[in-house]
């Protein structure tokens, strides 16, 4: 799989989630493209390793807090995403998503948000949306902007913009810059994962409309 992936994380994101200082949604959008690509895989092991040995080196510890144990053990029991590879052929969605959904692709709670397309909010704290997108084939997610930072991975099937062709893996980075109007794939239906840290900038009245209830 890895080596039909084209569009990549940052080293910027790869070194902001070894931190641990990403919001939870693009946590969960970093830990799914690993999931998925070796090559990404490999810097973010890098970073972690730089990580370790900048912590190993340093000459005195800093104090803890009163609070620091429970809240260590607070995360580790809600459980971030994990990147572990995912074996090729054996589901849709990428074991960190499988955890977020439930299951798979049948077990995704879809709601219509109008020409065909669908979407289902995925649960994460509120300094940044997750969200599954389904876009029938030939299909467009109407033309907008951004506010902020949008990424998209490509789950099932294909899409391609002003900027390119993106499929299985691939990692599209939008920000304010960037006007665009992904379309699937007339071959297959199309289903990404996109995490947004604010509102898209629609151009047309319609979509403008229903955001706030869509809460795109």
């Amino acid at each position: 799989m890895s080596n039909k992936i084209k569009h990549h994380l940052t080293d910027d994101l790869l070194m902001a989630y070894a931190a641990g200082s990403l919001p939870e949604a693009f946590d969960l959008m970093v830990a799914t493209h690993l999931s998925l690509c070796d090559h990404c895989r490999a810097r973010a092991e890098s970073f972690d390793a730089v990580g370790g040995c900048v912590l190993q080196d340093q000459e005195a510890s800093a104090g803890m807090s009163d609070g620091s144990l429970s809240a260590t053990m607070a995360m580790i029991a809600k459980g971030a995403p994990i990147a572990k590879p995912t074996p090729p052929g054996c589901s849709v969605l990428p074991a960190p998503l499988r955890d977020y959904v439930g299951g798979d692709v049948n077990a995704i709670r879809w709601r219509s948000i109008g020409m065909g397309v669908k979407q289902a909010i995925l649960p994460t704290t509120r300094d940044a949306s997750a969200r599954l997108l389904f876009i029938p084939a030939g299909a467009a997610v109407p033309d907008h902007s951004h506010h902020g930072t949008e990424l998209t991975m490509v789950l099932q099937g294909a899409f391609s913009d002003e900027v390119d062709h993106f499929a299985r893996g691939d990692v599209e980075i939008a920000d304010e810059d960037l006007h665009h109007t992904p379309t699937a794939d007339i071959t297959e239906d199309c289903i990404c994962l996109a995490v947004t840290d604010a509102p898209l900038k629609f151009s047309k009245l319609m979509p403008r409309l229903f955001q706030p209830f869509l809460r795109i």
